[in-house]
């Protein structure tokens, strides 16, 4: 399976669990960590850790390894490393304090929307 795959997966896993505001940022040539970046926020503790947890789960069912996750018992910031495609699922206040878009404003964005549940 492809990167492109694995993106839509996160995405719609993302989606099915009401994620607010997925982007996804085309890291490639801009990160050696990965090649896309999902930003996504929840509005609280147990939505985050809901998202994080059917990220893991949608990745595993199609056969991606997760190789770390990180932040899900504090479900502030959650790290979900999928390998090439790495997801950030904020809490809402922690999103906008930490405003990755803006850090890695360089980065083109991923048309998701077309791509969502199809």
């Amino acid at each position: 399976m492809s990167n492109q795959e694995l993106l839509k997966i996160a995405v719609n896993a993302a989606d099915d669990k009401r994620a607010e505001d997925i982007t996804a940022l085309n890291m490639q040539g801009i990160s050696l960590i990965a090649d896309y970046f999902i930003i996504c926020h929840g509005n609280s503790d147990k939505q985050v850790q809901a998202i994080a947890r059917e990220i893991r789960e949608k990745a595993h069912e199609k056969g991606f390894n997760v190789r770390r996750m990180e932040g899900f018992d504090e479900a502030r910031w959650v790290l979900i490393d999928l390998g090439d495609v790495v997801v950030h699922v904020f809490h809402r206040d922690e999103r906008v304090y930490y405003n990755l878009e803006r850090l890695w404003g360089d980065a083109p964005r991923v048309d998701i929307l077309s791509g969502l549940n199809s």
